[in-house]
């Protein structure tokens, strides 16, 4: 086991800003683990996902399953059912870079089957992504854990990958400390234009920085004892919508 983690918020397609984040990974020291939401409204899904997979397989990274990676598999697996959800979350999106077309009226099923069979790997990836990683006193997960139940360790699988309240505004009373994407940390910060990493101070830390609208990329590294390092990749470039209106 190595001694550091470096820990990777929510990509969301954002394929440059991930890649120069990487730069500061040092491989041999810092275990990987990414938060999860590789794809969808970002500039290149496609190509966040294949590099998960390669750090995966290939460098022993840890990637967790978030909740856009459980609207693709459904829209996989359901298409008909769950499209217009997908689609209402930037999920067309990861589509249409997989599939190497634009935007425009195609039939889901058809959109499903397509995917499935030029990206076999695909659907099976997404199913063997772990909800949560556990490592020293830490907790990684995409979303949180329920901190309204008696017992953590009952979280449901949604949970895991979807709950915002019920956790970011619970009091953290277990010896854990929870590590999270999902939320964007400029709504969990009064002030709503920050996009740094979000301490709650009881043992809850935010690293969705909304790098897909604008805002940052965060990449930190935790020993035992707590944060050791700090990296963040602005986003400069293509961005979804101007969330923080300005970036």
């Amino acid at each position: 086991m190595k001694k550091k983690v470096f820990v990777v918020g929510d990509v969301h397609g954002q394929y440059d800003m991930f890649i120069k984040l990487l730069t500061h990974w040092k491989e041999e020291e810092e275990q990987l683990i990414l938060l999860g939401d590789l794809g969808d409204r970002g500039e290149n899904p496609k190509a966040c996902f294949g590099l998960a997979r390669d750090l995966v397989e290939n460098k022993g990274a840890v990637c967790l399953k978030g909740n856009h990676e459980d609207m693709l598999l459904d829209f996989l697996n359901s298409p008909q059912h769950s499209a217009a959800l997908y689609d209402m979350n930037g999920g067309m999106v990861t589509v249409q870079s997989f599939l190497d077309i634009k935007e425009g009226q195609y039939d889901a099923v058809e959109l499903s089957e397509s995917v499935k069979s030029q990206e076999p790997w695909l659907k099976p990836f997404i199913e063997s992504l772990p909800l949560k990683y556990e490592w020293e006193d830490y907790v990684f997960t995409h979303a949180g854990v329920n901190l309204t139940l008696k017992d953590w360790t009952d979280t449901s699988d949604r949970d895991y990958v979807w709950i915002r309240e019920g956790f970011f505004d619970q009091p953290n009373d277990t010896d854990k400390t929870f590590v999270f994407g999902h939320t964007v940390t400029a709504m969990l910060h009064e002030e709503r234009s920050n996009t740094d990493i979000w301490l709650s101070g009881d043992g809850k830390i935010g690293l969705d920085g909304g790098a897909v609208y604008g805002g940052t990329l965060h990449g930190v590294v935790f020993d035992k004892d707590g944060i050791v390092e700090q990296y963040k990749v602005s986003n400069t470039g293509y961005a979804f919508s101007q969330f923080f209106g300005g970036n």
